[in-house]
């Protein structure tokens, strides 16, 4: 899919019109204006609202309309109506193209847009030191237009008038940066995604209408979104100056986390073996089916995850769904009581007749979301795939009645990605269930509103990366890539879009075993960027390459590998007898006392321990006992 520019005649009904909006071009030729006068207006175009500019010698007749067409191999027609579905891939979009008009059009013609408002990503308000206000303008697909400057004023005129047709929220670290979404909000989703919580109520929030292709399909609207909420973008004539507090902070100055301004000396990086899976079960079961040795069954899931014969039966332990102690008789009776009462949620929803459902908002805005996400889910997964499958039904089925479980979180855009592995192991709806509901345990807050747990995982990852890797943290910073917000989808559903099918099975038992330390999926996502460095540090990247680079190693990653590099960067940490303590408090190797009397010794003694217990694994042999923790 790709971008291009066509022309329409000027003929739909006019809404906003504003002379004395000028473009600047910063064209170097001399043959070429760097100031073009034209018209702003807001118009309807087969009833879909557009932003246009166009100059003075057009009169906006020429204006050309940013329009959306399928990939070479389509057949190439055009298509004003089609949907994209997912946001178009990173390697096939290019910029928009500025038509070359035969005279006796001038020159200044070219640089005439017309944008839908749907398209409209963000809008930055500023103003020159003459009192002249200009705009700059961001499509969705991540492309700024050349500034307007309103040398007659008229800017909050048109925010007015933009208003009625989407919602421009302010960021809560610029006031000059507006985010645009549509006027109809659904249910939850991650539309407009409430990131950051700076200030109480005024929050950078949800994207709207279609939030699993924003989010999911390409990085380009979720990433620019983060990008100016984290940073926003800077402009010549405004500078961060010490005599300018009204500009947002850096990162570095973000408060409640350690400024770490060099990297601690870490050691060596110790070298990892992965053992083999487990692939044993009986023997770790006593006379009445209780699992003996939870910890060891860990341990080995950890080294090498589960063989797919055994995955069934172990991943309902992992997940809580059965006691790690429990016997095979108390299992029976917990699968009954759990069976009763999963239908009994089922049942909520399933006898609620279309007029009611037609007077519960909520729950409409639910099934519409999932029976839309339903269809988009690992179709390519033999269990999903084709009409009428009934792998689709019991997914919908599923989260449907998650809904009745959770009813304050209800669904979210991702849930469907973070069930169908569950459900493809187990195929039963009422274990896939619990299933699902002791995953969320470890993972609800990713989907929370406030996005606080977000925000606190990409700046957990930020303190770990600082401390592993200075120099990459450097050059991202330098990039205006210091926050990190392409990481987003990776920490949202645990890497589900980075690995095949196949990986995140392994991947997901091996995070679910909550070895070796806290949050080893922020581990996991430094090996990725680690093993990124040369290709990223001394390139010509910037922000929107960096991002491009990232997005294209989707299904690139060797799982052995990253697995392998984040348990080194684990044992690096834990043998480093200085380590900042936010490093420490985001492993769980540090909780700070109320007293102060007790900490060191019990912190250096958990230390240590932990640090045993990894040492212990990576040396051990690869036989199918694996290692032992003591």
């Amino acid at each position: 899919m790709y971008i291009k520019v066509v022309r329409h005649d000027g003929t739909q009904p006019l809404i906003f019109e504003k002379e004395g909006v000028y473009l600047h071009t910063n064209a170097k030729r001399s043959n070429q204006d760097t100031s073009i006068p034209g018209f702003i207006r807001i118009v309807e175009r087969a009833g879909v609202p557009a932003l246009e500019w166009s100059p003075l010698e057009d009169d906006g007749r020429n204006a050309p309309a940013v329009l959306f067409s399928k990939k070479d191999g389509d057949g190439g027609e055009e298509d004003t109506s089609f949907d994209p579905g997912y946001e178009p891939d990173w390697a096939v979009i290019s910029t928009v193209k500025k038509e070359r008009v035969h005279a006796p059009v001038k020159d200044s013609g070219h640089w005439a847009f017309s944008l839908p408002l749907s398209e409209l990503y963000s809008l930055r308000r500023s103003r020159f030191s003459l009192g002249r206000n200009f705009l700059v303008l961001t499509s969705r697909g991540g492309h700024p237009l050349p500034p307007l400057h309103f040398h007659r004023g008229g800017t909050r005129e048109l925010l007015r008038a933009l208003h009625r047709y989407i919602i421009l929220d302010p960021s809560p670290l610029d006031g000059r940066l507006f985010l645009a979404y549509p006027q109809d909000s659904g249910a939850q989703s991650f539309d407009r995604l409430q990131f950051l919580d700076d200030g109480g109520n005024d929050l950078v929030s949800r994207f709207i209408h279609d939030p699993y292709a924003t989010t999911f399909g390409g990085f380009s609207k979720v990433t620019n979104f983060f990008r100016a909420a984290l940073r926003p973008p800077e402009s010549p004539v405004h500078s961060r100056t010490p005599q300018d507090p009204s500009l947002p902070p850096q990162s570095d100055d973000e408060p409640g986390f350690e400024l770490i301004t060099c990297g601690v000396e870490l050691g060596p990086r110790p070298d990892v073996t992965r053992g083999p899976p487990l692939d044993k079960w009986e023997e770790f079961l006593d006379s009445e089916g209780r699992v003996t040795c939870p910890e060891k069954i860990k341990e080995l899931v950890f080294r090498g995850g589960i063989t797919p014969s055994l995955r069934k039966e172990a991943w309902k332990f992992l997940l809580g769904f059965y006691p790690w102690n429990s016997t095979a008789m108390e299992r029976e009776d917990i699968l009954q009581v759990k069976t009763d009462e999963y239908f009994r949620m089922k049942v909520q929803w399933k006898s609620v007749s279309e007029e009611q459902e037609m007077r519960n908002s909520l729950l409409r805005g639910y099934r519409s979301l999932i029976e839309r996400d339903v269809n988009r889910t690992d179709r390519h997964n033999t269990f999903f795939s084709g009409n009428d499958n009934p792998g689709l039904t019991l997914l919908h089925d599923v989260l449907m009645t998650y809904c009745m479980y959770n009813f304050d979180l209800g669904y979210v855009q991702g849930m469907s990605d973070l069930l169908s592995p569950i459900l493809f192991i187990t195929q039963n709806e009422v274990e896939s269930f619990w299933c699902l509901t002791g995953f969320m345990e470890l993972v609800h807050q990713n989907f929370e509103e406030s996005q606080e747990a977000m925000k606190q995982q990409l700046l957990q990852l930020s303190v770990l990366l600082k401390a592993l890797d200075p120099e990459l943290c450097d050059f991202l910073d330098s990039q205006d890539s210091g926050s990190l917000c392409f990481c987003f989808r990776w920490l949202l559903i645990w890497f589900k879009r980075e690995f095949s099918f196949e990986d995140i099975l392994t991947l997901w038992e091996v995070l679910w075993t909550r070895l070796p330390c806290e949050n080893f999926h922020l581990l996991i996502a430094c090996s990725i960027l680690q093993s990124q460095r040369g290709e990223l540090i001394g390139s010509d990247h910037d922000f929107n390459t960096i991002l491009k680079h990232i997005n294209e190693l989707t299904m690139k990653l060797d799982l052995q590998s990253v697995l392998r590099g984040a348990e080194a960067i684990c044992l690096q940490l834990l043998q480093c007898k200085e380590l900042p303590v936010m490093v420490k408090q985001v492993l769980g190797l540090y909780v700070p006392s109320s007293s102060e009397e007790a900490s060191p010794d019990s912190q250096a003694s958990e230390t240590q321990r932990l640090l045993s217990q990894s040492q212990e694994g990576a040396a051990a042999s690869n036989s199918a006992r694996g290692p032992t923790h003591p």
